[in-house]
């Protein structure tokens, strides 16, 4: 998708600050962070939003997780506590049309979110 943002940055075509990379996902620092710790995990597949999602993406969302810990422990926040969060469509807050995975940390948070 050539006007994704995330893909623009995917493509190293937009400077992000990455913190980490595979070959499913990459990860950076969010540019408007509501949490001392704000990193998104893009998966490299364009995938518009969780609806999106099949049978075929289910390895790729596991490792999501999976790098989401590997990035709470890295940056000290599994211990104390994290959020994972997905929002998917414009009332569920999704302003990027493509999945990604916010990990919030270093500060507590309460329900509803805030």
């Amino acid at each position: 998708m050539s006007e994704c943002i995330f893909c623009k940055i995917l493509n190293k075509e937009i400077h992000s600050e990455i913190v980490y990379e595979d070959e499913l996902v990459c990860a950076f620092k969010d540019i408007n962070p509501t949490a001392p710790v704000h990193i998104l995990v893009v998966p490299k597949p364009h995938i518009e939003n969780l609806n999106a999602v099949q049978q075929q993406h289910e390895e790729l969302i596991g490792h999501v997780f999976v790098v989401a810990k590997e990035l709470a422990k890295k940056f000290g926040i599994d211990e104390k506590g994290y959020r994972i969060v997905v929002n998917c469509g414009a009332d569920g807050g999704q302003t990027i049309d493509h999945l990604h995975f916010h990990l919030l940390g270093g500060r507590k948070f309460s329900w509803p979110a805030g």
